[in-house]
């Protein structure tokens, strides 16, 4: 009989793990991304950092796979996405955007998502990605914390923001959600509402703050009163939550988006209020079930799948050194039956 084999070794050395980046991340004391850059061979990096990622590359015998050799040619046509927040359904709704765009173009998409966003998680899932030979990145990932996350890391490979910022601070995108909220608040306004209460969105996320901009702009133009806003999470608990404690005298509210305008719904309904005879409600998303509620909710259109194809759209320009106009995006107004004059 042949002998046990000692206790932690592998029992066939046909078995044995080749080594990882994450192993010559971990000997060497750096980060994933820094053994990313000693593979490739980029500038930056301190000689003794690159001693001694180079030691444990040695030591434990690590080769780059052919994927990350690919990097190296920018050929493997394969876009990495960094992604979180996916259960939302902006933020799914862009992520197929950008796989539909990838494929129209010849790429494949390899897929990181993030249960966290830190500057921690933001450098692993980018030296994942660079080592399975991803050629640039799109990241999907709306808190503000990624900007951060993002800007501190320069990973040195190109990378696009959604809703389509290519790291030059574009933000044609917030501007154009304000003229939406504004459109939102005119509407009411023009039904005869005396003023417009506000459910916003988080304070971390630029879209929440671009929406309450545009809600309270338009009430300062038309010289109407600004009520407090009450605050959510995007979940329909939330927007429950918020509509439950809506003030009595409020008439018209606009709701940073359409689950939590779901939740405003029911909360008035339970407060023996109707929509839109007492309380007239406007979200945000046009989300497929908005047209089907009982009413049908009034809400501002944005289309996801348009912000995913610009994002790729941006990236693969830079890949390929080229100029494009991957034009604006206008989210607009979708009148429904959940909006209308205020009780007499």
């Amino acid at each position: 009989m042949r002998p046990d084999p000692p206790i932690g070794a592998p029992s066939d050395t046909s078995e044995t793990r080749l080594p990882v980046l994450a192993d010559v991340a971990e000997l060497a004391g750096v980060s994933q991304q820094t053994v990313s850059r000693v593979v490739r061979g980029s500038p930056g990096v301190a000689r003794r950092t690159k001693e001694r990622v180079e030691r444990a590359i040695a030591e434990l015998g690590y080769r780059p796979n052919a994927a990350a050799r690919a990097l190296v040619t920018r050929r493997s046509h394969r876009i990495g996405v960094v992604a979180a927040g996916s259960a939302l359904y902006g933020p799914a709704r862009t992520l197929a955007g950008v796989q539909e765009a990838a494929r129209a173009a010849g790429y494949s998409v390899t897929l990181v998502m993030l249960t966290e966003i830190t500057a921690r998680s933001v450098d692993e899932a980018l030296a994942e990605l660079q080592d399975t030979g991803a050629e640039g990145v799109v990241a999907v990932v709306p808190e503000d914390a990624s900007q951060a996350a993002f800007d501190a890391l320069a990973p040195g490979f190109p990378c696009v923001l959604a809703p389509g910022l290519d790291g030059a601070g574009d933000a044609d995108e917030y501007w154009h959600e304000v003229a939406a909220a504004r459109d939102v608040v005119h509407h009411l306004l023009d039904l005869g509402h005396p003023t417009v209460h506000h459910v916003a969105g988080p304070r971390d996320w630029a879209e929440s703050r671009a929406r309450a901009t545009g809600w309270r702009t338009a009430l300062v133009e038309r010289f109407r009163h600004v009520p407090a806003p009450l605050r959510g999470d995007w979940s329909a608990a939330s927007g429950h939550a918020a509509g439950s404690v809506l003030p009595a005298e409020a008439t018209a509210v606009f709701v940073a988006n359409d689950h939590m305008a779901i939740g405003v719904v029911r909360a008035l309904a339970e407060a023996g209020r109707s929509v839109p005879a007492d309380v007239s409600v406007v979200g945000y998303d046009d989300v497929p079930e908005a047209a089907f509620l009982n009413p049908p909710l009034t809400t501002v259109h944005q289309d996801f799948e348009e912000v995913g194809r610009r994002c790729v759209r941006l990236l693969l320009s830079r890949l390929h050194d080229r100029v494009v106009e991957p034009g604006a995006i206008h989210p607009t107004l979708v009148v429904r039956a959940s909006t209308g004059p205020p009780p007499r």
